[in-house]
């Protein structure tokens, strides 16, 4: 079970941002300075503790995605 910041509604933002940008998921982990084996592992929610969230809010920084977009 993921953790109230990483819901499914936020990872499918971050999926479709990735798309939108034409960025490949080994770029977004690069640019966040982790690997992309860990990168996945969040988006698939096998981890989800402080440090995997504040990964996806920084990812959604780079991605230009809002907090109200989301919660919408």
């Amino acid at each position: 079970m993921r953790d109230s910041m990483i819901t499914d509604n936020v990872i499918a933002h971050i999926r479709s941002e990735l798309y939108k940008q034409n960025m490949e998921h080994r770029q977004l982990a690069k640019m966040l300075g982790i690997s992309g084996a860990y990168l996945s592992d969040i988006l698939t929610g096998r981890r989800t503790g402080l440090k995997a969230q504040e990964h996806v809010k920084h990812a959604m920084a780079i991605l230009g995605i809002k907090k109200s977009e989301v919660n919408a």
